[in-house]
């Protein structure tokens, strides 16, 4: 074996090994259980288990390039939408978005949009247990990729590389309804009977930060401070300002990512032919999200809901309403507050 091989083989068991031991330390021994799906605390965060082995494999073996593209958030808060801009803008020279091309030319009308930004934890490293390293020599360049893991725990080769991050926030009102809806289509919960009394339980859980991937807090400042530290390393967008404003959103989004929109493409409609392509209702409308499955407990149908701002308000009650409000006078106290969204209370 070549010296530099054996030194990567030595330097990838040890950070498996780094990786089992903080593991150990940092996982308590009850589960606690999300709808019909057992997770526990690592690292700070809540983790399916079924994402287990997952989660340190990305930590331990992701090897960043400087041209990647991560769109990082939390579950329900915009990121099926988000993977579509940004892939049809990053492959819009490739795949024309104009309205005079065949749709059968465009990835979009015939892939989820989580198949064309495939997730860290669920999709690239879903093989981990069968010690099958994922082969990314295939994905083009530059490579886009997803991940729900805070800031604090992505691996360092993101955060010491000049790869860049896009992450999306999105009012704790709308993002809990939004994951609650989602969460009763999963397969093992469609014989739940919902109610207000479980609807509370599960709020209390949410704003103590007992849900997948969070604390809601601790994940938001985690990638909003570093966008303040290192604007050219992490984005940071919000679900209302991309409905209430998507042009010029996108044009942020575009300049950040290395693709920008000539002055020729905003002349000629671009932005806005790729904001209806990815609007919610053009995505619902599509067959392939109509239909079948990508992730294996959940079909494509529920990825697609209302999307609204301010839906909260049709299932939330005053009380419940403040109970999720006061996240954000938490927040505030880090000196952060949504620029398109200022809550109810």
């Amino acid at each position: 074996m070549a010296t530099s091989e054996a030194t990567n083989t030595k330097t990838q068991e040890l950070l498996e090994e780094e990786s089992k031991k903080l593991e150990q330390l940092t996982l308590p021994k009850d589960q606690i259980m999300w709808f019909e799906y057992p997770m526990q605390l690592y690292q700070g965060f809540w983790r399916l288990n079924m994402i287990s082995e997952m989660v340190p494999a990305f930590q331990t073996q992701f090897q960043a390039l400087d041209t990647d593209i991560i769109l990082a958030s939390l579950p329900k808060t915009g990121t099926t939408w988000l993977k579509s801009l940004l892939f049809t803008i990053v492959n819009r020279k490739k795949f024309s978005v104009s309205v005079n091309t065949s749709i059968s030319q465009h990835p979009i009308h015939t892939q989820n949009p989580h198949e064309l930004v495939l997730h860290f934890e669920f999709e690239v490293y879903k093989n981990i247990h069968r010690n099958d390293q994922p082969d990314l020599t295939k994905i083009p360049i530059p490579r886009l990729f997803a991940t729900h893991i805070p800031y604090s725990s992505v691996p360092e080769s993101i955060k010491t590389s000049q790869c860049r991050i896009v992450y999306i926030g999105r009012n704790p009102l709308d993002n809990f309804i939004s994951f609650w809806h989602f969460c009763l289509q999963f397969d093992e919960c469609k014989s739940i009977k919902p109610s207000m009394e479980m609807m509370e339980e599960y709020i209390g859980m949410y704003c103590k930060g007992v849900f997948p991937f969070g604390p809601y807090e601790d994940h938001l400042l985690g990638y909003w401070k570093e966008s303040m530290q290192n604007p050219q390393k992490v984005l940071f967008l919000e679900y209302e300002g991309l409905k209430k404003e998507p042009k010029m959103q996108l044009k942020r989004l575009a300049e950040f990512v290395g693709f920008p929109f000539s002055e020729e493409e905003e002349k000629g409609n671009v932005i806005d032919e790729i904001i209806e392509l990815c609007s919610l209702k053009s995505l619902k409308e599509m067959e392939v999200n109509k239909n079948g499955k990508f992730y294996p407990w959940v079909e494509n149908k529920a990825l697609f809901r209302k999307g609204e701002v301010g839906d909260w308000a049709n299932y939330l009650t005053p009380s419940m309403a403040k109970q999720i409000d006061e996240m954000q006078e938490k927040l505030k106290k880090d000196g952060f507050s949504f620029t398109y969204y200022q809550g109810n209370l």
